[in-house]
């Protein structure tokens, strides 16, 4: 083995750092690439009720004049009652 890479301990060493960089790199992207996995798929799930969400506060839009006439009906049956001696 060692005839093999007599004169050539500077490519063993370069190909054995290269081998080490490569593998650093991968045990750190590996679990962020799971982690935004992950992160997309709750995203999905927190769109999806989020869109739950406008349609079932859609008539919440309408609250302002449902006050209204509630307002009317009440100053309407004020004005009864003052007009029946109430």
């Amino acid at each position: 083995m060692s005839e093999l890479f007599d004169g050539n301990t500077d490519w063993l060493i370069g190909y054995v750092i290269g081998i080490v960089v490569v593998l650093v790199v991968v045990a750190l992207v590996v679990p962020i690439l799971v982690l935004a996995r992950k992160i997309g798929n709750e995203a999905k799930l927190i769109d999806d009720s989020l869109a739950k969400s406008v349609t079932n506060t859609a008539a919440l839009a309408d609250l302002g004049t449902t006050n209204q006439m509630a307002v009317n009906v009440i100053q309407g049956l004020e004005r009864g009652r003052k007009r029946l001696g109430g």
